[in-house]
């Protein structure tokens, strides 16, 4: 059997994927986060409570309607979004202007209400969520066992991430978005509806907590906590690219997933905590991470 560092190769490229898989979730809830924090400028705590939200949504689609996994991947972020909206306009808007605390802590009481809910429903333990029928089994690449929905994950997030990075940098309504963030009055008197764009930013941000949340339902099992257990380490990755930077969040969620994935191979006991490590060197050498800006 071919080795590398005295690894079994199968045994190296199975941890490295298994790393990209959690890069791409990293990926996807770092990129949602930077999106709100560099339109709104607001530290969305909330973020990991409405991934675990998408979650669910898919387990009870399938539990209490019979909708399959396919019809949840595109209704369950869409409902998020729709809360995103309540969220927005009920609350997050009078906050703008203030200190970023007074956001992070209404987003972190908005996070204890929707998990404090589903806890009560459904308890801590994990609902199983089975892998869709057309993504069951395993290809055989020769070197590795490629097991089919973990390569879709790792597809699917990368389409989603990259496109939505395409529309904010590359596209028109992208310039409107930034414009409006930084000018809102001048953006309004060339009669662009401001506060609607920043409401469906919002919206748009945590529909991507939830496609992340649909993703990872038939990996993980579907729990009240799994939002929780996942958001520290998604707000170091956004601080390690850069607050509100779209590419450093792709970019650095990404590498830190296979980061972690060779960590776990080569030292085990530092793959929970190598994140951290990284996150502070690189605020000792940058410290407004990788892509960020300095002010």
């Amino acid at each position: 059997m071919t080795e590398l560092f005295g690894i079994p190769l199968p045994a190296l490229l199975g941890q490295l994927l298994l790393g990209l898989v959690n890069g791409s979730f990293y990926a996807m809830l770092s990129l949602g986060l930077a999106v709100i924090f560099g339109m709104l400028n607001i530290i969305n705590f909330a973020h990991g409570a409405l991934y675990m939200m998408g979650a669910f949504l898919a387990w009870m689609g399938m539990d209490l309607l019979g909708l399959n996994y396919w019809v949840m991947l595109g209704l369950a972020p869409l409902l998020v979004g729709a809360l995103g909206i309540v969220i927005e306009r009920t609350m997050l808007q009078w906050l703008y202007k203030l200190d970023h605390l007074y956001g992070l802590l209404l987003t972190f009481g908005i996070t204890l209400v929707i998990e404090g809910i589903f806890r009560s429903f459904y308890g801590v333990s994990g609902q199983p969520y089975a892998v869709p029928e057309q993504l069951q089994g395993a290809t055989n690449l020769g070197f590795m066992i490629l097991p089919n929905y973990r390569a879709w994950v790792v597809v699917a997030s990368l389409i989603v991430c990259f496109a939505v990075w395409a529309l904010i940098e590359k596209t028109s309504l992208g310039a409107k978005l930034r414009a409006g963030t930084e000018n809102p009055k001048l953006v309004q008197a060339f009669g662009i509806n401001v506060p609607l764009m920043v409401t469906l930013t919002y919206a748009g941000g945590v529909a991507l907590a939830a496609f992340a949340g649909v993703l990872a339902a038939p990996i993980l099992q579907v729990s009240a906590l799994m939002g929780s257990n996942l958001i520290i380490v998604v707000f170091a990755v956004v601080v390690i690219g850069g607050m509100g930077s779209i590419l450093g969040s792709i970019v650095t969620g990404l590498g830190l997933g296979i980061i972690e994935g060779l960590t776990k191979v080569f030292y085990p006991e530092a793959s929970n905590t190598v994140v951290f490590v990284v996150m502070a060197i690189v605020l000792l050498v940058r410290p407004a991470g990788l892509f960020g800006k300095e002010k």
